[in-house]
């Protein structure tokens, strides 16, 4: 009996570990070559474990971007962390992904013991290579590491050695996701990111930590290659409403112009997005408000 030449014989998971800013999910969105995961200049932008499906000839590569490790009194500081560390135990290879424009950090440090303590192999990610080359030295003696790799995420040099190592590392194994599967995150969790990304873009430092989106309902108008969207932006107080609603309702018709976008080409047909902002003080703080947005203040 033939064999198909791309059938999947070895797979594997793939956790992306780092401080926030390292560069985890422009580095998935690379390795993909799709916009999965949001991105912004400003920290912790990701909140949730996000996995990124990738075939390479007979095998499947599953990756799971998590928030940037970072220690903080907040709830949903501690929920971020334990999203990030409950991935150790569960994958085949860890890629600790530091940023290699600085020195390395405590967070740097904690991350590097908890992996010891987990005992799972770990390649050092050393990212921002375009910026400056030669600094592995510098993260090299955190931990032992199965393979060192200096990259740039946002260019892609050397990423392509870095996948070919890792998909060296996959032993023998079952196709976890359909040939077409680009993540197991549904389009309204994907919808929800892409809202918020662009409000990281748009707003001050202070706004987008205090902001979490909700879709409230999803329609799809086949007929028409449409898709009808109604969203809520939620923040902690009056005075965040008021500057993401902008003067005259600028700002948010602005968020949503540029979510619409990127949601109609991650969807394929045309975007109706309705959007509105409401006040739910004290969000991060409140373990239940915390659970309804989908962060669960628990630790994992």
């Amino acid at each position: 009996m033939h064999t198909p030449p791309n059938r999947i014989t070895r797979s594997g998971f793939i956790a992306i570990i780092g401080r926030p800013n390292a560069g985890k999910s422009t580095l998935l969105n690379m390795i993909l070559g799709e916009k999965l995961v949001i991105t912004s200049s400003k920290p912790q932008t990701t909140r949730n474990r996000i996995t990124g499906v990738l075939n390479r000839g007979d095998c499947q590569l599953v990756f799971i971007d998590t928030p940037g490790v970072h220690e903080g009194e907040k709830l949903i500081n501690k929920y971020m962390a334990g999203q990030a560390f409950s991935t150790l135990g569960e994958v085949d290879l860890v890629l600790f992904m530091v940023d290699g424009s600085q020195d390395a950090t405590d967070d740097d440090r904690l991350i590097a013991q908890k992996l010891k303590e987990t005992g799972s192999p770990v390649f050092l990610v050393v990212n921002k290579c375009d910026r400056k080359e030669g600094r592995a030295v510098n993260f090299a003696g955190l931990m032992q590491f199965e393979g060192i790799f200096e990259i740039s995420a946002l260019t892609g040099k050397n990423v392509a050695d870095l996948l070919e190592a890792v998909t060296a590392r996959m032993g023998e194994g079952p196709e976890y996701y359909p040939d077409d599967a680009l993540t197991d995150r549904p389009e309204r969790f994907i919808a929800a990111e892409y809202i918020r990304e662009k409000v990281f873009d748009l707003t001050g430092e202070e706004i987008p930590y205090s902001v979490a989106v909700t879709v409230d309902m999803w329609e799809e108008r086949e007929e028409k290659n449409l898709a009808v969207i109604h969203a809520t932006i939620h923040v902690e107080r009056d005075s965040q409403k008021a500057i993401v609603i902008g003067k005259g309702g600028a700002l948010i018709k602005e968020i949503g112009k540029k979510a619409r976008e990127d949601l109609e080409k991650l969807l394929g047909v045309r975007v109706f997005l309705d959007l509105h902002v409401g006040v739910e003080k004290n969000w991060t703080k409140d373990p239940k408000k915390l659970e309804q947005f989908g962060y669960s203040a628990r630790d994992k």
